[in-house]
Protein backbone atom coordinates (compact mmCIF):
# COMPACT_ATOMS: atom_id res chain seq x y z
CA UNK A 1 0.00 0.00 0.00
CA UNK A 2 1.47 3.48 -0.62
CA UNK A 3 0.16 6.63 0.60
CA UNK A 4 0.37 9.91 -1.13
CA UNK A 5 2.22 12.73 0.52
CA UNK A 6 2.06 16.13 -1.07
CA UNK A 7 4.69 18.23 -1.64
CA UNK A 8 5.27 22.04 -0.55
CA UNK A 9 4.87 22.18 -4.69
CA UNK A 10 1.43 20.72 -3.94
CA UNK A 11 0.15 21.99 -1.08
CA UNK A 12 1.08 26.28 -2.77
CA UNK A 13 -0.80 24.69 -6.01
CA UNK A 14 -4.40 23.41 -3.82
CA UNK A 15 -3.94 26.51 -1.75
CA UNK A 16 -3.78 28.71 -5.29
CA UNK A 17 -6.27 26.57 -6.95
CA UNK A 18 -8.64 26.94 -4.03
CA UNK A 19 -8.16 31.04 -3.40
CA UNK A 20 -8.94 31.29 -7.04
CA UNK A 21 -12.51 29.57 -7.15
CA UNK A 22 -13.41 31.75 -3.87
CA UNK A 23 -12.58 35.16 -5.44
CA UNK A 24 -14.67 33.98 -8.76
CA UNK A 25 -17.25 33.17 -5.98
CA UNK A 26 -16.89 36.08 -3.10
CA UNK A 27 -15.44 38.40 -5.83
CA UNK A 28 -17.07 41.67 -4.40
CA UNK A 29 -16.54 40.54 -0.61
CA UNK A 30 -12.94 39.02 -0.41
CA UNK A 31 -10.68 41.50 0.27
CA UNK A 32 -6.82 39.46 -0.19
CA UNK A 33 -4.15 40.78 2.50
CA UNK A 34 -1.23 39.06 1.90
CA UNK A 35 0.28 36.31 -0.48
CA UNK A 36 2.76 34.80 1.56
CA UNK A 37 1.66 33.48 3.69
CA UNK A 38 -2.26 33.55 1.83
CA UNK A 39 -4.39 35.87 3.98
CA UNK A 40 -7.70 37.02 3.05
CA UNK A 41 -11.03 38.39 4.14
CA UNK A 42 -14.83 37.48 3.80
CA UNK A 43 -17.63 39.18 5.50
CA UNK A 44 -20.51 37.06 7.06
CA UNK A 45 -24.14 38.22 7.80
CA UNK A 46 -27.40 37.53 8.19
CA UNK A 47 -30.69 38.83 5.68
CA UNK A 48 -31.71 41.73 8.21
CA UNK A 49 -28.32 42.75 8.52
CA UNK A 50 -28.94 45.45 5.38
CA UNK A 51 -32.11 46.58 6.29
CA UNK A 52 -32.11 50.33 6.49
CA UNK A 53 -35.48 50.11 8.49
CA UNK A 54 -33.85 47.96 11.16
CA UNK A 55 -31.47 47.45 13.97
CA UNK A 56 -31.53 43.81 13.65
CA UNK A 57 -28.86 41.03 12.35
CA UNK A 58 -25.45 40.17 13.00
CA UNK A 59 -22.09 40.65 10.85
CA UNK A 60 -18.80 39.23 11.35
CA UNK A 61 -15.27 40.11 9.11
CA UNK A 62 -13.77 36.60 9.03
CA UNK A 63 -10.04 36.50 8.37
CA UNK A 64 -8.40 33.33 6.91
CA UNK A 65 -4.83 32.33 7.15
CA UNK A 66 -3.39 29.59 4.95
CA UNK A 67 -0.53 27.28 6.92
CA UNK A 68 2.20 25.80 5.02
CA UNK A 69 0.27 22.30 5.03
CA UNK A 70 -3.17 23.33 4.68
CA UNK A 71 -5.34 21.64 3.71
CA UNK A 72 -3.71 18.87 5.52
CA UNK A 73 -3.87 21.34 8.74
CA UNK A 74 -6.76 23.31 9.38
CA UNK A 75 -7.24 26.94 7.76
CA UNK A 76 -6.62 29.80 10.61
CA UNK A 77 -9.76 31.53 11.58
CA UNK A 78 -10.08 34.81 13.13
CA UNK A 79 -12.66 37.31 13.81
CA UNK A 80 -11.54 40.22 12.64
CA UNK A 81 -14.34 42.97 13.61
CA UNK A 82 -18.03 42.07 14.03
CA UNK A 83 -21.59 44.25 14.63
CA UNK A 84 -24.46 43.01 16.37
CA UNK A 85 -22.69 39.81 17.80
CA UNK A 86 -22.27 39.76 21.58
CA UNK A 87 -18.65 37.92 22.87
CA UNK A 88 -20.95 34.68 24.15
CA UNK A 89 -22.33 34.19 20.66
CA UNK A 90 -18.54 35.06 19.08
CA UNK A 91 -17.33 32.27 21.27
CA UNK A 92 -20.33 29.95 20.23
CA UNK A 93 -19.46 30.33 16.53
CA UNK A 94 -15.48 30.15 16.78
CA UNK A 95 -16.56 26.57 18.39
CA UNK A 96 -18.88 26.11 15.77
CA UNK A 97 -16.48 26.84 12.73
CA UNK A 98 -13.74 24.77 14.54
CA UNK A 99 -15.34 21.74 14.32
CA UNK A 100 -16.47 22.13 10.80
CA UNK A 101 -12.45 22.50 10.32
CA UNK A 102 -11.90 19.25 11.71
CA UNK A 103 -14.11 17.73 9.59
CA UNK A 104 -13.15 18.52 6.52
CA UNK A 105 -9.23 18.32 7.36
CA UNK A 106 -7.78 16.84 3.95
CA UNK A 107 -10.06 19.25 1.44
CA UNK A 108 -10.48 22.45 0.85
CA UNK A 109 -12.98 23.84 3.19
CA UNK A 110 -13.22 27.69 2.84
CA UNK A 111 -16.16 27.79 1.04
CA UNK A 112 -17.75 25.30 3.45
CA UNK A 113 -16.53 27.15 6.44
CA UNK A 114 -18.16 30.72 5.28
CA UNK A 115 -21.76 28.56 4.44
CA UNK A 116 -21.86 27.14 8.13
CA UNK A 117 -20.48 30.96 9.42
CA UNK A 118 -23.52 31.85 7.76
CA UNK A 119 -25.85 29.53 8.77
CA UNK A 120 -24.83 29.61 12.13
CA UNK A 121 -25.53 33.41 12.43
CA UNK A 122 -29.02 33.46 10.48
CA UNK A 123 -29.78 30.64 13.06
CA UNK A 124 -28.77 32.14 16.23
CA UNK A 125 -30.42 35.76 15.07
CA UNK A 126 -33.77 33.86 14.32
CA UNK A 127 -33.46 32.47 18.55
CA UNK A 128 -32.34 35.05 19.40
CA UNK A 129 -35.51 37.50 18.29
CA UNK A 130 -37.44 35.08 19.04
CA UNK A 131 -36.82 34.57 22.59
CA UNK A 132 -36.87 38.56 22.70
CA UNK A 133 -40.22 38.21 21.60
CA UNK A 134 -41.11 35.27 24.30
CA UNK A 135 -40.17 37.80 26.42
CA UNK A 136 -42.53 40.07 25.18
CA UNK A 137 -45.21 38.28 24.76
CA UNK A 138 -45.00 36.33 27.93
CA UNK A 139 -44.84 39.90 29.67
CA UNK A 140 -47.93 41.07 28.16
CA UNK A 141 -49.82 37.99 29.35
CA UNK A 142 -48.95 38.55 32.65
CA UNK A 143 -49.84 42.15 32.73
CA UNK A 144 -53.18 41.59 31.09
CA UNK A 145 -54.33 38.49 33.42
CA UNK A 146 -53.49 41.10 36.32
CA UNK A 147 -55.55 43.50 34.76
CA UNK A 148 -58.48 40.83 33.92
CA UNK A 149 -58.59 39.64 37.58
CA UNK A 150 -58.86 43.49 38.84
CA UNK A 151 -61.27 43.95 36.54
CA UNK A 152 -63.30 40.35 37.86
CA UNK A 153 -62.70 40.90 41.55
CA UNK A 154 -62.65 38.59 44.01
CA UNK A 155 -64.26 35.38 43.41
CA UNK A 156 -67.25 34.63 45.40
CA UNK A 157 -68.00 31.37 47.80
CA UNK A 158 -70.70 30.58 50.04
CA UNK A 159 -67.61 30.85 52.89
CA UNK A 160 -66.89 34.46 51.61
CA UNK A 161 -70.51 35.20 51.07
CA UNK A 162 -71.79 34.07 54.31
CA UNK A 163 -68.72 35.81 56.13
CA UNK A 164 -69.52 39.29 54.08
CA UNK A 165 -72.90 39.06 54.71
CA UNK A 166 -72.56 38.94 59.10
CA UNK A 167 -69.93 42.43 58.09
CA UNK A 168 -72.81 44.11 56.33
CA UNK A 169 -75.73 42.93 58.89
CA UNK A 170 -73.72 44.17 61.59
CA UNK A 171 -73.21 47.30 59.93
CA UNK A 172 -76.89 47.76 59.43
CA UNK A 173 -78.07 46.81 62.65
CA UNK A 174 -75.19 49.23 64.21
CA UNK A 175 -76.75 52.24 62.00
CA UNK A 176 -80.60 51.36 62.73
CA UNK A 177 -79.56 51.51 66.64
CA UNK A 178 -77.92 54.98 66.17
CA UNK A 179 -80.83 55.67 64.14
CA UNK A 180 -83.45 54.99 66.44
CA UNK A 181 -81.12 56.11 69.53
CA UNK A 182 -80.79 59.72 67.75
CA UNK A 183 -84.74 59.83 67.20
CA UNK A 184 -85.70 59.00 70.65
CA UNK A 185 -82.81 62.01 71.47
CA UNK A 186 -84.59 64.52 69.21
CA UNK A 187 -88.22 63.95 70.10
CA UNK A 188 -87.05 64.06 74.00
CA UNK A 189 -85.51 67.38 72.74
CA UNK A 190 -88.83 68.60 71.47
CA UNK A 191 -90.95 67.89 74.66
CA UNK A 192 -91.85 70.25 77.00
CA UNK A 193 -91.71 69.82 81.02
CA UNK A 194 -95.22 68.96 80.99
CA UNK A 195 -94.75 66.28 78.57
CA UNK A 196 -91.55 64.67 79.95
CA UNK A 197 -93.20 64.87 82.98
CA UNK A 198 -96.04 62.42 82.24
CA UNK A 199 -93.74 60.47 80.11
CA UNK A 200 -90.73 59.79 81.74
CA UNK A 201 -91.22 57.79 84.70
CA UNK A 202 -87.85 58.76 86.22
CA UNK A 203 -88.81 61.88 86.80
CA UNK A 204 -91.00 61.19 88.73
CA UNK A 205 -89.68 58.63 91.07
CA UNK A 206 -86.53 61.31 91.14
CA UNK A 207 -88.46 64.22 92.58
CA UNK A 208 -90.28 61.92 94.89
CA UNK A 209 -87.20 60.27 96.07
CA UNK A 210 -85.73 63.58 96.16
CA UNK A 211 -88.67 65.52 98.64
CA UNK A 212 -88.57 61.66 100.59
CA UNK A 213 -84.72 62.50 101.53
CA UNK A 214 -85.12 66.08 102.30
CA UNK A 215 -88.14 66.26 104.47
CA UNK A 216 -87.53 62.44 105.89
CA UNK A 217 -91.01 61.40 105.55
CA UNK A 218 -93.01 59.33 103.21
CA UNK A 219 -94.41 60.71 99.99
CA UNK A 220 -97.64 59.43 98.25
CA UNK A 221 -98.57 60.86 95.13
CA UNK A 222 -102.68 61.40 94.15
CA UNK A 223 -102.83 60.62 90.51
CA UNK A 224 -105.92 61.67 90.59
CA UNK A 225 -104.96 64.91 90.63
CA UNK A 226 -103.09 64.78 87.39
CA UNK A 227 -106.03 63.22 85.17
CA UNK A 228 -107.87 66.53 84.55
CA UNK A 229 -104.91 68.25 83.29
CA UNK A 230 -105.18 68.15 79.98
CA UNK A 231 -108.48 70.16 80.38
CA UNK A 232 -106.86 73.01 81.86
CA UNK A 233 -105.74 75.78 79.48
CA UNK A 234 -102.44 76.76 80.67
CA UNK A 235 -100.76 78.37 77.04
CA UNK A 236 -102.11 81.36 78.74
CA UNK A 237 -100.28 81.05 81.64
CA UNK A 238 -96.99 80.43 79.42
CA UNK A 239 -94.46 82.51 79.96
CA UNK A 240 -95.08 85.14 76.74
CA UNK A 241 -91.50 86.75 74.44
CA UNK A 242 -93.18 90.69 75.94
CA UNK A 243 -90.17 91.34 78.67
CA UNK A 244 -93.32 93.65 80.03
CA UNK A 245 -95.63 90.75 80.63
CA UNK A 246 -96.06 89.64 84.25
CA UNK A 247 -98.38 86.49 85.37
CA UNK A 248 -101.76 87.62 86.14
CA UNK A 249 -101.83 90.78 84.84
CA UNK A 250 -105.03 89.95 82.12
CA UNK A 251 -106.90 89.03 85.40
CA UNK A 252 -107.23 92.65 87.05
CA UNK A 253 -111.17 92.74 85.58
Amino acid sequence: IHFYKRSMTDYRAEQRDELEAIESIYSEEIDILNDNPTRFTIPVKTDEFDDEETDEGMWVLLKFTYPDTYPDVGVEIEFEESEGVEDPQLEGLKEHLNEVVEENLGMAMVFTIVSAAIEWLGETNDRLKFEAEEVIRIKKEKDDEEERKKLEGTKVTIESFLAWKDEFDAEMNAKKSAAVLSKKEKEKMKKNGRELFMTDQTLIQSDVKFLAEAGDVAITVDESLFEDMEDLDLDEEEESDDPDWEAGAGDSD
